[in-house]
């Protein structure tokens, strides 16, 4: 949610931006439209209290009475245009950073940077389907017939495999200062909306507990955000910085083809999840923080990466700046994303009502970013296919072999 005064004083700026994201500029005309005349009601109803409070003091009864209806009919009125105000406010986006790169959509973003060699085989090489199969690791044929199509079982050593990765990811940001949390799976429908979130509704992508304002929840970035929702924190406790471990679910309608095959797009998942509360000043700082944190973890797993930047058209409503990673895929034979890192500025925040208390006194609203740290589900695409070896095994990256117990997956001997 951005600051009033903001699209006051400066709707202009505000308008151009948020044209910036696709969205229709409009949206600021009406809500000045409805602020304008809630302002003046405001003003009215004021004017009107201290008029009533002066006939109380004289003793003027009926008078008195008439200005209280009159009271009482305007804050009706107001009540109603705050709901419609507020209503508009939320749907602004927050305007994306004169840094961020203009498009219209994902087909405008901009490749950065390609880091590591994509693999050369010798061989046909299997995707992450055919492996998961043959090393007896995923079974999407019982899983679906347990809880549908979008789900899946590990099994044996793709356990190990994701256990692994979650540990892999936690013990490498326990060592770069962050806090470690294992986050609810399940969160009110307060902090859906206040990290940006839609949990129903034709839009919604997420799954929600009939007759509750419980979903479960599509990233822990919602549950971390919610733990200091309506505080005030301590300037010299900022940065906070948070991994969480969750499942995440999605409802993930209208993906299908080969892009979102096998576990590429998936109901539920595993994933390690940064979140960062900063004072205003640091965050740009704290973004490529985050991303060169993911940058470190993949490097370590030995996969080959791009780092790809987010157009304006493909930032969604929260981030002013967003940076992808997409790992190299060899059976898709192409890059597939694996992380995403952004920077809210203060748009979460002020919808959770997270603040800080400054040295000097003044209470100011903090900045809020996330970050994938891993999302198991694709990281182990991308391992499977990338270290397949022609006898069909699956070398496990070497950062990873004290948590597996082996160096290599191969197939199990038959009985």
């Amino acid at each position: 949610m951005l600051d009033i005064n903001l699209i006051r004083n400066n709707s202009g700026v505000v308008k151009e931006g948020i044209s910036k994201k696709g969205a229709d500029p409009k949206l600021v005309d009406d809500f000045l439209t409805l602020d304008k005349e809630w302002r003046e009601l405001t003003k009215e109803a004021d004017n009107l209290r201290a008029r009533q409070n002066e006939l109380s003091a004289q003793r003027n009864i009926e008078e008195g009475k008439k200005v209280k209806i009159q009271v009482q009919e305007i804050e009706t009125t107001l009540r109603k245009l705050e709901a419609n105000r507020q209503e508009i406010l939320e749907q602004i986006p927050n305007p994306p950073s004169d840094k961020a790169p203009v498009g219209k959509d994902e087909s405008e973003n901009v490749v950065l940077r390609e880091v590591g060699e994509k693999p050369e085989f010798n061989f046909e090489p299997k995707d992450h389907v055919e492996l998961g199969k043959a090393l007896d690791l995923i079974d999407f044929e019982a899983a679906s017939k347990v809880a549908g199509s979008g789900f899946y079982y590990l099994k044996n050593d793709g356990v190990l495999l994701e256990l692994a990765l979650v540990r892999y990811a936690l013990d490498f940001l326990a060592k770069n200062g962050f806090d470690l949390w294992i986050t609810p799976d399940l969160a009110r429908e307060k902090f859906y909306l206040g990290t940006g979130y839609v949990p129903r509704g034709p839009e919604a992508q997420t799954y929600v507990i009939e007759d509750s304002d419980l979903g479960l929840i599509a990233t822990a970035e919602i549950t971390l955000a919610g733990i200091h929702a309506d505080e005030i924190i301590e300037e010299e406790n900022l940065p906070k910085l948070y991994a969480g471990y969750s499942h995440c679910f999605r409802q993930e309608a209208g993906a299908y083809g080969k892009y979102s095959k096998g576990l590429y797009r998936v109901h539920q998942f595993t994933k390690v999840e940064m979140f960062a509360y900063t004072k205003p000043e640091d965050s740009p700082g704290i973004h490529d923080r985050l991303l060169k944190i993911e940058e470190k973890l993949w490097q370590g797993l030995g996969i080959p990466y791009r780092v790809v930047e987010m157009c304006t058209g493909d930032l969604g409503a929260q981030a002013v700046r967003k940076y992808d990673l997409e790992a190299w895929m060899p059976g898709r034979g192409d890059w597939g994303e694996i992380t995403s890192a952004s920077n809210t500025t203060d748009y979460q925040a002020r919808r959770l009502g997270i603040k800080f208390h400054q040295k000097d006194g003044k209470v100011e609203f903090a900045h809020t970013l996330n970050g994938t740290a891993l999302a198991t589900s694709r990281a182990i695409i991308a391992i499977l296919e990338n270290y397949q070896t022609k006898e069909g095994r699956v070398v496990i990256p070497e950062v990873l072999r004290d948590y597996v117990g082996k160096s290599e997956i191969e197939a199990p001997k038959k009985t």
